[in-house]
């Protein structure tokens, strides 16, 4: 009998315990519930749409390169004679920069003169006979083609003179000699000569943006600035602007600047070219942080806040200015943007603004 009361009562404290059990699993789910609900919101920083004065100029840097530069080789193969310029000498063009010998080149142009002379000589005979009926019109024909053969022959000997007399292709600077007197020249593979920089004139060579590009033309006079010169100015002119972009999706642009007398800018110097109006004018425009939209600038889209609650907003982005971009359409000002957090947003979630 008291086995029977002892199995009655623990099974009533097991049901106990197991209701016990079903109730806090309830209000533990009811407290989740209540948290989760709490805490559905996602965190995020934002900024206030406004309108005010933009400076309408935008800097690109690069670096300075010459108008004109050249690693020229040998177009024949001979022994250098004489070297007539050394590194850094200022040379015109066709000014003489080296000689190699010629022994064998002069004496072929004079053997080529002498057989020339003997068909012009030949053909002069042949057509005075010609007009006499003492040779026939096939054997002048072949006297004449005697003497245009010679004479090609005659051409390309004094082209293979001059040859040996190295010549400046345009005026600039010996910026590398790798000759020296005694050095053997060889036309395959070309033996490197010299190099030579024309830097009376350089391109500064940048890149920009797509929404830069279009406010550009050919032929627009800048602003250039030399990082060693702070304090100097000086104007170039667009001469250049690609018609593709590059991979980094950006446009190359070169600008020409001619150099002062004493070249003072040399090639491979790092500048920037300020482009837009020289005034710096400033115009009123409506911005927002460019970190505001979704991916990228080319998305047009950003979130704004209202009442507490992203929304996923069209908007019509224009000109960039540094981390502000220009918005023409789809916001008004005071607008909230969100700039932060964008990642954990999708249209009409929860948020709450990190001060």
């Amino acid at each position: 009998m008291k086995k029977i009361i002892y199995i009655g009562l623990g099974v009533a404290l097991i049901g106990g315990a197991v209701v016990t059990l079903m109730n806090n699993k309830k209000q533990n789910e009811a407290d989740t519930a209540i948290v989760a609900q709490e805490n559905s919101s996602v965190a995020v920083r934002v900024a206030t749409v406004t309108t005010g004065p933009i400076e309408d100029n935008f800097i690109a840097n690069g670096n300075f390169a010459p108008a004109q530069e050249l690693n020229f080789a040998a177009e024949r193969s001979g022994k250098v004679i004489s070297v007539l310029v050394k590194e850094g000498d200022r040379v015109a063009q066709g000014q003489t920069l080296a000689i190699i010998r010629g022994d064998v080149v002069n004496v072929e142009a004079q053997t080529a003169n002498a057989n020339y002379q003997n068909a012009l000589n030949d053909y002069n005979r042949f057509e005075s006979a010609f007009k006499t009926g003492g040779v026939t019109k096939q054997q002048l024909d072949q006297a004449r083609i005697n003497m245009v053969n010679a004479k090609s022959r005659l051409t390309q000997a004094n082209i293979n003179v001059g040859d040996t007399r190295v010549k400046a292709p345009f005026s600039g600077i010996i910026n590398k000699k790798y000759i020296e007197v005694g050095s053997i020249l060889s036309a395959m593979p070309p033996t490197q000569m010299f190099e030579i920089v024309n830097t009376s004139s350089l391109k500064l060579k940048v890149a920009v943006s797509e929404s830069q590009v279009a406010q550009l033309k050919i032929g627009s006079s800048v602003k250039v600035k030399v990082s060693v010169y702070p304090d100097k100015e000086y104007t170039g002119k667009v001469t250049f602007i690609a018609p593709k972009a590059d991979a980094s999706l950006n446009f190359p642009i070169e600008v020409a600047i001619a150099n002062n007398t004493n070249n003072e800018i040399k090639a491979g110097m790092y500048g920037s070219v300020v482009f837009g109006s020289n005034e710096g004018k400033q115009a009123e425009l409506m911005t927002i942080p460019r970190s505001a939209f979704v991916g990228s600038v080319s998305s047009n889209q950003v979130f704004v806040v209202e009442n507490e609650t992203a929304k996923l907003k069209k908007v019509v982005a224009g000109r960039v200015f540094g981390n502000k971009v220009e918005v023409l359409n789809g916001l008004n000002k005071g607008d909230v943007v969100v700039t932060s957090g964008q990642i954990n947003l999708s249209d009409n979630t929860k948020v709450s603004i990190v001060k």
